[in-house]
């Protein structure tokens, strides 16, 4: 048992003959007491701060192992989105693959598209560029014929007659014009131009009839090749 400053105090002790001097062992258990209660009072806040300290220790036990448990779910969960993340960029990297191999498969084949339709457009016009040549070279060559035909017409010594016997021909039906108007000036019914043959104005579109009963030569009418028979 732990003695206290009052059991200290309140000690007494028994007297015997030649024993110590009661004064001077009242000034020592004084003395003790003081000491003592010094002693106490140190050994109480040592104790406090013992507590206190243990309190605080406890504390940052708990803190670190409440520390520790928090990290080991930090690298847990950075692990888990390290590994999320991984997966995600793994399934948006095949996935830009894939658009990307489709949109090149897709732009590849508009390309080749384009280019055979191209190369079609271009068959065609070149096809449609020999028709026209060719048909162009068949105008020409029937242009060609037809001018000279009409350059060889021009050319014929028929004009040089038809305007010999046109010249002749209105000499000799002013002449006729001339003596029909004597006749009918006459008086006589059986010479009048009524009952003569009609004379063709030299302005008509008719051939006239020369003495000797020979025509003039025919009209000559151009034709040009229409657009269906030149493509054919």
């Amino acid at each position: 048992m732990v003695l206290s400053p009052d059991d200290i105090h309140n000690k007494e002790f028994s007297t015997k003959l030649r024993g110590y001097n009661i004064d001077e062992v009242n000034d020592f258990l004084e003395q003790i007491i003081k000491d003592y209660q010094i002693t106490l009072k140190q050994n109480k806040d040592l104790q406090e701060r013992l507590d206190a300290s243990e309190g605080k220790l406890k504390y940052f036990n708990e803190l670190k192992d409440s520390l520790n448990q928090s990290i080991l779910v930090a690298q847990e969960a950075a692990d888990k989105v390290k590994t999320n993340s991984k997966k995600e960029a793994d399934i948006i990297t095949r996935e830009a693959q894939k658009q990307a191999s489709d949109i090149v498969s897709e732009a590849t084949d508009k390309s080749n598209q384009m280019i055979d339709d191209a190369s079609q457009k271009a068959k065609r016009l070149s096809v449609e560029t020999d028709d026209l040549k060719k048909q162009t070279r068949v105008f020409r060559q029937r242009l060609q014929v037809m001018l000279e035909s009409q350059l060889e017409v021009v050319k014929s010594k028929d004009w040089d007659q038809l305007l010999s016997e046109t010249n002749t021909a209105d000499y000799t039906e002013i002449q006729h014009v001339l003596k029909e108007d004597s006749l009918d000036n006459s008086g006589d019914a059986s010479v009048n131009s009524e009952a003569t043959v009609e004379i063709t104005e030299a302005t008509s579109g008719e051939t006239p009839v020369a003495d000797g009963g020979d025509q003039a030569p025919q009209q000559t009418v151009v034709i040009f090749p229409d657009d269906d028979n030149a493509a054919n």
